[in-house]
């Protein structure tokens, strides 16, 4: 573990307001069912926007919304973390059983318009463990049958299906105060490798990439999407070198401009491979700063959390242009924490995995592949 306590050159005035940008840029992940006192020490001085939590922080629903409260109660009270998960439904669904398992979102675009309700069903009992923000819809377009990651997390092979189901889904889960996160932008759905492992790349032409690629995240941001999620790939039309998370080219023209989206851009996990150890993390932050990625997913490793900190820290006193993209994160931040982190009523823990749920998800089964 890295010590916990950084320096950095620069006014000592401004020092602490970079301290606190860095860690407001920062999602962390940790292991196990509790933070035990090492975490404890590293959420202490990184002080970051908040937490994602995996199968492997999973117990039942009660330990959850207690883990939940613990991570709340390590930050300080005005700056609330956002607590997240991948709760996708199908093969991405880090709480199952007795939660409601919900089949994927697949089998929700085949149904009979059960979308909104899925996804409100999922909102609802995500709120009563303590969530802000899910990393769902998949926005990205089942095109490529060898795609080994996408498939049936997708809603259709259909740009059109898919604009319709993702928008029903975002609508579902704001309602319900929940964050959604349309991902993977541009569009994971026609790569042939997975980001986990290796760097795909998209050769797509332009006019096919807005034909096919873009139409879902337009409609996402049409219903208001709070957040939207970068994708480790390539994108050779748009930009030969970089990946999206990491390319100027793309994030800022494409999605800020064109797209005119001012909300949340998280990276994917900095610790998948096709970016880990295939860039030095100082580049990386760097270039995702420039593209406009606000905030960055260190999923589970302390020693890279406690490294991307001290990175970004360094950032600013030596990039004006870092420090100024970085004050503008953090008030997409402060937003979104103003809308969603307020205290709405919470369901009553018996809504995880209730019997009208259960029916729900039986009933999508039954018209998802019937």
């Amino acid at each position: 573990m890295a010590p916990h306590r950084v320096s950095a050159v620069g006014e000592q005035t401004s020092l602490a307001d970079r301290k606190r940008r860095a860690g407001q840029r920062l999602f962390l992940g940790f292991e196990g069912l509790a933070v035990d006192q090492d975490t404890r020490k590293l959420i202490a001085e990184i002080r970051p926007a908040g937490f994602i939590l995996f199968a492997r922080n999973i117990e039942d629903p009660r330990q959850v919304l207690e883990l939940n409260r613990e991570l709340s109660s390590l930050c300080e009270p005005a700056f609330p973390p956002l607590l997240s998960i991948d709760q996708e439904g199908g093969r991405v669904q880090r709480i199952r059983q007795p939660a409601t398992c919900w089949p994927p979102m697949r089998a929700v675009g085949c149904a009979e318009n059960q979308t909104y309700d899925v996804s409100r069903a999922i909102a609802l009992e995500l709120k009563a463990m303590g969530f802000h923000l899910n990393f769902a819809p998949v926005a990205d377009v089942d095109s490529n049958p060898d795609n080994p990651v996408i498939g049936d997390r997708s809603f259709s092979p259909s740009p059109d299906a898919v604009c319709k189901h993702v928008a029903a889904f975002i609508a579902g889960h704001q309602e319900a105060h929940i964050m959604a996160c349309a991902k993977h932008f541009p569009g994971h759905g026609d790569t042939a490798l997975d980001s986990h492992l290796d760097l795909p790349v998209v050769d797509r032409s332009t006019p096919e990439l807005l034909r096919t690629e873009m139409p879902p995240f337009k409609a996402a941001i049409q219903a208001g999407v709070a957040s939207i999620m970068t994708a480790h790939v390539i994108f050779a039309a748009w930009d030969e070198q970089w990946p999206a998370t990491l390319s100027e080219k793309i994030i800022r023209p494409r999605l800020r401009e064109q797209l005119g989206f001012d909300g949340l851009v998280f990276s994917d996990d900095l610790e998948m491979k096709a970016v880990a150890g295939r860039y030095p993390l100082a580049l990386q932050l760097e270039r995702a700063t420039k593209a406009s990625v606000d905030i960055l997913l260190c999923c589970k490793s302390p020693d890279l959390q406690w490294l991307a900190y001290t990175e970004l820290i360094r950032l600013q006193e030596n990039s004006p242009a870092a420090e100024k993209a970085s004050v503008k994160s953090n008030k997409r931040l402060e937003a979104a924490r103003l809308q969603y982190c307020l205290p709405h009523k919470k369901p009553a823990l018996d809504v995880v995995g209730c019997a009208e749920h259960l029916a729900l998800a039986e009933l999508v089964r039954q018209q998802g592949t019937g």
